[in-house]
């Protein structure tokens, strides 16, 4: 799906309970910027923090994938990336007013149809696409999982499960040859489901306190006990019979496909590669893969293709938001010979910044720093990151000029690569947190695609005196 980015029209809202949490919570989609990505709002907590939906920000993958920023959680993201992705949205604001989106039916299908309901829109900038040109492959012999991702002209998916638990239908298998023919209708209603012998495991583990016979499907995979039916009335809030059907779900729930089960793996896998935060044209191949392994997979294909990634990134910044050196020096106070940010290619007010610095032989600290092998100083490259991180923290100001930004602290700050002249440094910050005068942002410095140097900043604001 090549062309052009995409959001949504206007904004529109779903609530219902988390699976896992047991929490109601609202889910209000928005349209987003271009090279905004999709991002996730906790409204219910101070100063909104703002998670981009990235596999750097995976914390968790039991039963779910969870993605936190600075502690703070989003649980059970997969649902909603899946249909992000496969309705071919780059650009979303998601504000939930819980830690956990609605479950509602336990598919997709539910934020299919509201996204559709607000609308599809084209922006102005180029959509990105990562095309494979060599196989990635990730493999976990103890649990019989294989998975590769193999060239292909256009975006694939070959699944294959096996349950051998079930009764009926345990080997399922499942073919997606067309995001754009096939995600609405075959991939996007299939429910979440688990096995009946992992219930009360689940249970013990403080999950699934929003599952119910209404939003996911019980494989029974093991014989009933008449002692445990009014238990299992009290756990799954359950009138009437609870003996499996003839497809053996617990109290015959009727299936929306034969294999829905390896249709709703599908489902997640889509939603686990959405966190690459760049669509793939490639085939991927897998044998019984789930949230952690489809994680590692997009580790895999993020370390092979980190460099291009980067570089599509860079390419793809909207010419509107661009900043020449004019413009940044009304809003830094920095003059030469201290001025380290030459261009800025892209800016989110206050969410994420994008600039470069053009790193030439003439730079006064190349006289006396290793001048016979000459080596930019990293307090220097840390000090061009402040400086754009500076930028982007003034950037909603109505009179930049007017304030300074001091620099409270740096944590995690690692040099991966030397940065010599004839180096273009890209720099790459995003907003953590923000709250009253503080700031918090993760940085991140590359040359021709390869990291350079990261470290985490904060900062403060302060009126400039006259």
């Amino acid at each position: 799906m090549a062309g052009y980015q995409r959001t949504i029209k206007k904004a529109i809202s779903i609530s219902g309970v988390g699976l896992h949490t047991g929490l109601d919570c609202t889910a209000t989609f928005k349209p987003a910027e271009v090279n905004s990505g999709i991002r996730f709002l906790r409204t219910d907590l101070d100063n909104f923090p703002t998670i981009l939906a990235d596999i750097d920000h995976v914390v968790d993958i039991s039963r779910g994938t969870t993605i936190a920023v600075d502690g703070h959680r989003v649980h059970t993201v997969e649902h909603i990336l899946a249909a992000v992705s496969g309705l071919g949205i780059d650009n979303l604001l998601v504000e939930l007013t819980a830690k956990e989106p609605p479950v509602m039916d336990g598919s997709a299908k539910p934020f299919v149809d509201v996204l559709l309901e607000a609308g599809i829109e084209e922006q102005s900038a180029a959509r990105k696409l990562l095309v494979i040109d060599k196989t990635v492959s990730y493999s976990d012999p103890g649990n019989n999982i294989d998975m590769h991702v193999i060239p292909s002209d256009t975006f694939r998916v070959t699944f294959m499960m096996d349950y051998h638990h079930l009764t009926r239908n345990g080997t399922q298998f499942m073919s997606v040859y067309s995001m754009e023919e096939d995600f609405v209708k075959r991939i996007a209603p299939a429910r979440t489901f688990c096995l009946f012998s992992e219930v009360e495991q689940l249970k013990e583990q403080g999950l699934a306190k929003g599952g119910n016979l209404e939003n996911a499907v019980v494989f029974v995979d093991r014989p009933i006990d008449p002692g445990e039916i009014d238990h299992l009335k009290s756990l799954f809030n359950i009138t009437g019979e609870v003996a499996p059907g003839e497809h053996g779900i617990l109290k015959g729930q009727q299936l929306r496909f034969e294999n829905e089960a390896v249709r709703h793996k599908v489902l997640d896998l889509i939603g686990d590669l959405a966190l690459l935060g760049i669509p793939i044209q490639g085939h991927v191949v897998t044998t019984r893969s789930g949230h952690a392994s489809n994680v590692e997979l997009v580790k895999r294909i993020k370390e092979v293709y980190g460099k291009r990634i980067t570089q599509k990134r860079v390419a793809s910044t909207s010419p509107g938001h661009k900043f020449d050196i004019k413009a940044i020096v009304k809003t830094l106070p920095h003059r030469y010979p201290f001025l380290l940010v030459d261009r800025v290619l892209d800016v989110v007010p206050g969410e994420r910044v994008v600039a470069i610095k053009n790193v030439t032989y003439n730079e006064e600290f190349f006289q006396g720093h290793f001048p016979g092998q000459p080596v930019m100083p990293g307090v220097l490259v840390l000090e061009a990151m402040a400086q754009t991180a500076g930028f982007l923290v003034l950037s909603p100001e109505t009179n930049p000029g007017t304030k300074l930004v001091y620099f409270t602290g740096i944590d995690k700050a690692r040099f991966r690569r030397v940065v010599t002249p004839g180096d273009q440094l890209t720099f790459e910050l995003e907003m953590l947190k923000k709250r009253s005068l503080g700031y918090k942002m993760a940085g991140k410095a590359y040359v021709d695609g390869e990291l350079a140097a990261e470290a985490e900043l904060m900062a403060m604001v302060v009126d400039r005196e006259d």
